[in-house]
């Protein structure tokens, strides 16, 4: 049974994300009564903002729960273009497609893209769920490693050692996740010149493009550095999490016309169009309507962000590199002796203290810690650790 399942699809080498599956772990414990502090989460601790929320109802009132075309709501496609010109990407409602999600715009773009025997490179730490897009569709993951003593930037040395022949598309994704890394635009020009010179695809994650703490780092969208990589450019964002959307599932990208007609295509088959009703609200959001409630949220993540870091500097036998942007820390715990899975494991059992471990992120010896969540839970969390650790 195992060979004819190898035969049939790559998918039987996917693995359930780490993520989910250590949340759920401590939400199981939590709800046997026991006091599980978490720093898990990959979502914003606020609610949506009112005017977004509204703009949605109000689309579900007027009866707007039809389909659409698979694409996307023009009114929201001439907004997203709007939203990349503000990025300085040139584009156009024809290379915008609206889907379920980002995640989904990701997968869908690797999926028109790529195919057996292909390669697709990765900067680690990357987000776990990379690795099994591509799985998916058939490539191969080829790994380019980088360092905290780096801000886990890419050196153009490794990143040209990994190219083949067999290399499509290189995944670049700044604001980071986990590492909180904000690219350069020295980095950024580099993986630009190698992939232009190689005629590579680049897909670029913009996700946390809000989320930025760092006055001195600034979010810059790669197909916005010249016209050649614009031409070989994939760029995805969406709502999760700069309106704290998670739970609505609207993301868009912007492509090349003739691989927005492949990806548009695949959609239409696949899910139709993103939800009628939640695309409207998708329009509010894009047009500033919800802008006073995103900029407050982001000063809330810029006190936890200096909140955690000043307190992880009293805990012993760990290093982390401060973030720029997200919503995560990373923590090198190798000078405890333990792998970040043994980690996460132990402390779990120990202090009731539920961290992700990054070996599914291209870090083993790292565990990862999400500020979104209050301060109360922060200051918690930092205790149960300096004590496991000290």
């Amino acid at each position: 049974m195992q060979n004819l399942q190898e035969n049939f699809s790559p998918l039987g080498d996917m693995q359930p994300s780490a993520t989910l599956a250590i949340s759920a772990k401590a939400k199981e414990l939590k709800a046997t009564g026991a006091n599980i502090c978490s720093m898990t989460a990959g979502e914003p601790d606020f609610d949506t903002p009112i005017a977004i929320k509204n703009e949605c109802i109000k689309a579900i009132n007027e009866g707007k729960v039809r389909y659409l075309a698979a694409s996307g709501l023009p009114e929201l496609k001439a907004e997203v273009v709007k939203k990349f010109a503000a990025n300085g990407i040139k584009t156009s409602v024809s290379n915008i497609v609206i889907s379920t999600g980002a995640k989904f715009a990701l997968f869908q773009a690797i999926t028109a893209l790529c195919g057996k025997n292909d390669e697709v490179v990765l900067f680690a730490p990357f987000w776990l769920s990379y690795p099994e897009m591509i799985k998916a569709s058939g490539a191969k993951v080829v790994v380019v490693n980088t360092t905290a003593e780096n801000n886990f930037e890419p050196l153009r040395a490794d990143l040209e050692k990994a190219i083949t022949p067999n290399t499509k598309l290189i995944v670049c994704n700044s604001p980071n996740n986990p590492t909180g890394a904000v690219y350069s635009r020295q980095t950024l020009e580099m993986i630009a010149d190698v992939a232009v010179k190689n005629n590579i695809m680049v897909l670029s994650d913009e996700i946390y493009e809000k989320l930025i703490y760092n006055p001195n780092a600034k979010h810059i969208s790669i197909a916005s550095l010249n016209d050649k990589i614009a031409d070989l450019t994939v760029t995805v964002n969406g709502f999760s999490k700069a309106y704290a959307m998670t739970g609505w599932r609207l993301g868009y990208l912007t492509a090349p016309n003739w691989l927005a007609k492949r990806i548009s295509a695949l959609q239409s088959h696949a899910t139709s169009n993103a939800t009628s009703f939640v695309q409207y609200a998708g329009v509010v959001a894009l047009q500033g309507k919800a802008d006073i409630e995103v900029e407050n949220m982001v000063r809330a993540f810029v006190k936890r962000k200096n909140l955690i870091c000043e307190l992880l500097k009293d805990v012993k036998n760990i290093s982390f590199v401060e973030p720029d942007g997200a919503f995560y820390v990373m923590c090198d715990v190798s000078k405890t002796k333990l792998s970040g899975d043994e980690f996460a494991k132990k402390i779990l059992e120990d202090k009731l203290l539920a961290v992700i471990p990054c070996a599914s992120f291209g870090a083993p010896e790292y565990i990862r810690l999400s500020y979104a969540c209050s301060e109360e839970n922060i200051r918690e969390a930092v205790k149960r650790l300096k004590e496991f650790c000290n």
